[in-house]
């Protein structure tokens, strides 16, 4: 069977993927205005880059692989500018909820009543929130790792740390996350 060659139409592009895009890139970014220049400057790239594309994979595919280099790019200026210095935060600890995030303290899927669902959306808005307190360095590693789902190698080379420095970041970042979550979440 002959593989499909598929083909570029970036005058359908806006009208096609710019919500997409949209979506993908504010999951990964949490600002809309950047989320919005960034699906600008894929769609540029992508005129740009025209000319190499290869057919083998979809168009979208194709902008959403622009897309995350330039979500990418994004974070590498931030570390750039922040400079490669650690910012030292001090550990959560108390008594016993001293420690890691454990397995049997993880939330359950809930069902999919109206209640759970205003809930489920009430949860995700303050665990948002808390991301958003966090340093910038911890919150732009966190979402790396635990939302974007990028691998410990990619983000390590991506913003020149080592894997331990990774693990320690995202350690300190759930520490500050689950104290955050406590306070502002569980204990109302």
């Amino acid at each position: 069977m002959a593989e499909e060659k598929h083909t570029l139409n970036p005058n359908k592009w806006i009208d096609s993927y710019a919500d997409y895009l949209y979506n993908y890139s504010i999951s990964r970014v949490n600002n809309s205005d950047l989320a919005k220049d960034l699906v600008q400057e894929t769609f540029f790239a992508g005129l740009k880059s025209a000319k190499n594309f290869q057919g083998k994979a979809s168009e979208r595919t194709w902008l959403v692989s622009i897309l995350k280099r330039k979500i990418i790019d994004h974070y590498r200026k931030i570390n750039s500018n922040k400079g490669k210095a650690e910012v030292r935060m001090n550990f959560y600890s108390d008594g016993e909820n001293e420690g890691d995030w454990l397995e049997e303290r993880v939330p359950q899927n809930w069902d999919n009543t109206s209640d759970k669902k205003i809930e489920n959306e009430e949860l995700r808005n303050q665990l948002e929130a808390c991301i958003d307190k966090l340093p910038e360095k911890y919150a732009m590693v966190f979402r790396m790792k635990t939302v974007q789902e990028f691998e410990t190698e990619e983000i390590c080379k991506e913003l020149g740390i080592t894997s331990s420095n990774l693990w320690v970041i995202i350690h300190r970042a759930r520490t500050q996350l689950r104290k955050c979550m406590e306070d502002n979440w569980f204990n109302n």
